[in-house]
């Protein structure tokens, strides 16, 4: 049997996707959708005036707002009606996610299978309408502030209609990118979401290798310095995609059982724990958390006196924490770190853990069932994720000390590198398990065939 799942893991190469229609099927579906989301970053926000806003927004580069713009695709920079991607469905998911841990009602809904976890995405969406709302009305505002200073507006009509206005497009198009992502996920291949996600990420690809090789043709930047970071890229792409499967496995064993032969014999099995098990999530929460105050300031920047002692602290604090900085570099580092032992504090408990291995009569050999099973639990669980920080931290903060030292004028982070790598792994993982599920279904047809043959 062993053989015959080699023979046929060998056979999974690009000449069976013409034999697999139904994935080719699924795969030309999520291309489709991720042309529709591109289509939808190039449609403007009503009342917004395109070439205004983009000269103003080059003079607030830097903040949290770089952040989203990279992730929605460019659709902030050009406020089209998908401005806010999903990043407030994101954000309501964490909530929601963090809130289920500690929230008694809320955990109680989490083990309760299909339809606690169905209630639950019930109030992730809610969470995210309420956010799109809020965040849609502060940018609404903001805009029609936006560029006062400087003379220019990028509002045409500024007023509550235009808010109103902008708050049910913005609310619209947020919504209408979650239930694209909700279609990808059921008729086409991979998370949907991730894949909106990655998509904004990797439009944006283009416009970083051309500033990129731009200043090495002017002599902007040294050829030797291209080559370094076009090195550190490939490297942190195969440290990303080594750690990311990494884990701890933990040998678990079952109380002997009887087999068919009359003979005694142990379950075993493995408790995978992995080395990132946060993810993603405290580099996007600490950059987050950091550029706030930063995108704050430079906004109120624009409406402040330049002669008031308010204005002169406010260019310090853009000064500090501007990007490359020690002072932004070392906030960063501590926020991965502390969101790494945090979120992975909220989403594994090791205590449910070791009571649900003591349930089914699984235990770790050499530890005790119960609380001594959920010290060593929790003692293996703080060790590893001390590497998984370590190993974000360097992911994350490398490229912008190579930005910063080298003047590359590009806004590549290790968060969009790890995005991009995760979800591409795991739609390589998906497409794998279609064309697997294939070779077993046409095994399975001759094994029929042969058998009514006979």
């Amino acid at each position: 049997m062993a053989s015959r799942a080699d023979n046929i893991a060998s056979n999974l190469n690009l000449g069976n996707f013409a034999k697999a229609t139904e994935l080719r099927q699924r795969i030309w579906f999520t291309i489709g959708a991720l042309i529709v989301f591109r289509f939808l970053s190039f449609v403007p926000l009503p009342g917004v005036n395109p070439l205004i806003l983009s000269e103003l927004y080059d003079q607030t580069r830097g903040g949290i707002l770089d952040l989203f713009n990279t992730f929605s695709g460019g659709s902030l920079e050009r406020m089209s009606l998908i401005a806010l991607g999903v990043m407030p469905y994101i954000t309501a998911s964490i909530v929601v996610q963090m809130a289920s841990a500690l929230h008694p009602t809320l955990a109680a809904l989490k083990k309760e299978g299909a339809a606690g976890r169905q209630k639950l995405n019930q109030y992730t969406r809610y969470g995210a309408v309420v956010l799109c709302a809020i965040q849609g009305y502060f940018l609404a505002v903001g805009l029609e502030s936006f560029g006062a200073q400087s003379g220019l507006q990028a509002v045409v009509d500024p007023g509550y209609l235009f808010r109103i206005v902008a708050v049910i497009n913005l609310v619209g198009g947020t919504m209408f990118l979650l239930w694209l992502g909700e279609q990808i996920t059921s008729r086409g291949i991979g998370n949907g979401v991730s894949l909106i996600i990655m998509a904004g990420i990797v439009a944006q690809f283009p416009t970083f290798g051309s500033n990129l090789f731009e200043g090495g043709r002017t002599g902007a930047i040294a050829p030797a310095i291209i080559i370094a970071f076009i090195a550190m890229v490939v490297g942190l792409i195969l440290l990303i995609s080594f750690m990311e499967r990494a884990q701890r496995r933990l040998l678990i064993q079952y109380p002997k059982r009887a087999t068919q032969n009359g003979m005694m014999q142990a379950d075993r099995s493995h408790l995978p724990l992995k080395i990132n098990t946060a993810g993603v999530i405290p580099p996007i929460f600490a950059s987050s958390l950091l550029l706030l105050p930063l995108t704050i300031s430079q906004f109120a920047g624009q409406s402040v006196d330049s002669e008031s002692g308010f204005y002169t602290v406010i260019q310090s604090l853009n000064q500090y924490l501007a990007h490359g900085q020690p002072l932004y570099m070392a906030l960063y580092a501590i926020g991965i770190i502390f969101f790494c032992f945090f979120y992975t504090a909220v989403v594994f408990n090791p205590e449910e853990t070791a009571d649900n291995l003591k349930k089914n009569g699984g235990f770790i050999p050499g530890i005790r069932p119960g609380k001594r099973t959920a010290d060593y639990l929790e003692y293996v669980l703080t060790r590893i994720t001390v590497i998984g920080a370590i190993y974000l931290t360097l992911v994350c903060v490398l490229p912008e000390y190579m930005i910063a030292q080298t003047g590359i004028p590009l806004f590549l982070g290790g968060t969009s590198l790890l995005i991009v790598v995760n979800v591409t792994v795991d739609t390589i993982t998906q497409v794998q398990s279609h064309l697997l599920a294939h070779q077993y279904g046409d095994l399975i047809k001759k094994a029929r065939l042969k058998g009514r043959m006979r």
